[in-house]
């Protein structure tokens, strides 16, 4: 049987013949009701401490620092980037790089949020001293109170958990999810109270869907200048046909100022063939749809799609406050821009 070395021992793979599915459930369950009721248990940990450090955090000329070793550290990766895509500058500095240089990046400014579940991470507390000299606030958040990360604290946020979901008690488990826990509870503190907005959480996630549904415009997809269809009232219906076919199944009837008056389209033109209308003589004006949906351009491309989705069709003039005809949005033009 194949076996390998896990440090420096001898371990044999276990056989998936005796493997207990029942059991497997089990413990699943137990390490979720055992992470819930750490993150239900915060509530009562929680002080006006927690209060004190968003006011902290609002008053900041500087940036949230976040600190934390080992999978604290993977957990204060995750605060710093939400911090900071909602609305609060962070960083996430490592604390062992901090001791080989990387504390210059720290600055009198700043806030530091140090993360340790036992407060005796030692390549946390040997900073302490030297950010106390700088002056730099610090925020903790820690499962011991007693810590020399707490008593160094300008600010406590209690973390601590009654067992790890770890059937050892050894592994961080309900203890990182608290601090993920309280890192979220501290970022939507902070949103709510700068009146944080989609529109602002979407400049900060350009290349995201809700990025581009709040900050694309009809203005940026439409077609506009020589693709945009139009005909006049007494343009011939066969020339209007050719109009629609080299423009996309859509014209707009406009009048010499470019205002406009009516819209045909294939879906007008399939109707009027099933009721058999000789369209040889018509003109533009005779088969024309008065009173057409549009949209300014403007308004954002979400709401373009939103008006094609309500009344059932797949392009929609673009007008100008004045009526002006400026362009057209097709629903395939929506879909190259990821807006739908």
């Amino acid at each position: 049987m194949h076996a390998d070395r896990i440090d420096g021992m001898t371990s044999a793979p276990p056989s998936t013949a005796s493997f207990d599915s029942a059991r497997a459930l089990r413990k699943a369950f137990d390490t979720l009701d055992i992470e819930a009721a750490a993150v239900t248990d915060l509530k009562r940990r929680l002080t006006d401490s927690f209060a004190r450090s968003v006011q902290m955090i609002l008053a900041l000329r500087g940036r949230v620092v976040v600190m934390g070793m080992g999978k604290s550290g993977h957990v204060g990766r995750k605060i710093a980037a939400t911090l900071a895509s909602t609305g609060t500058p962070a960083l996430f500095v490592h604390p062992a790089e901090a001791s080989h240089g990387d504390l210059g990046m720290i600055r009198a400014m700043d806030i530091v949020l140090a993360i340790s579940n036992s407060g005796e991470s030692a390549e946390i507390t040997v900073l302490l001293p030297v950010l106390k000299r700088q002056g730099v606030p610090l925020i903790a958040i820690t499962g011991n109170l007693q810590s020399t990360l707490a008593q160094h604290a300008t600010e406590i946020l209690n973390g601590g958990v009654d067992k790890e979901a770890c059937p050892l008690n050894l592994a961080p488990t309900a203890s990182t999810t608290a601090q993920l826990a309280l890192g979220d509870a501290l970022a939507v503190a902070l949103l709510d109270a700068r009146g944080f907005k989609a529109e602002d959480f979407a400049r900060s996630h350009p290349g995201g869907a809700l990025g581009r549904k709040l900050l694309t415009h009809v203005s940026d997809v439409m077609r506009s200048g020589d693709d945009v269809p139009s005909v006049t009232p007494d343009t011939a219906f066969s020339d209007m046909m050719r109009e629609m076919s080299a423009k996309g199944g859509i014209t707009a009837v406009v009048d010499a100022q470019q205002q406009v008056l009516g819209v045909f389209t294939d879906g007008d033109l399939r109707r009027l063939i099933e009721n058999g209308v000789d369209l040889r003589a018509m003109r533009a004006q005779d088969v024309m749809h008065h009173h057409p949906r549009s949209i300014r351009p403007d308004a954002l491309a979400v709401e373009a799609a939103e008006l094609m989705e309500q009344h059932r069709i797949t392009c929609v003039l673009v007008v100008n406050a004045d009526g002006t005809l400026v362009g057209v949005v097709h629903i395939g033009d929506l879909m190259r821009a990821k807006v739908i």
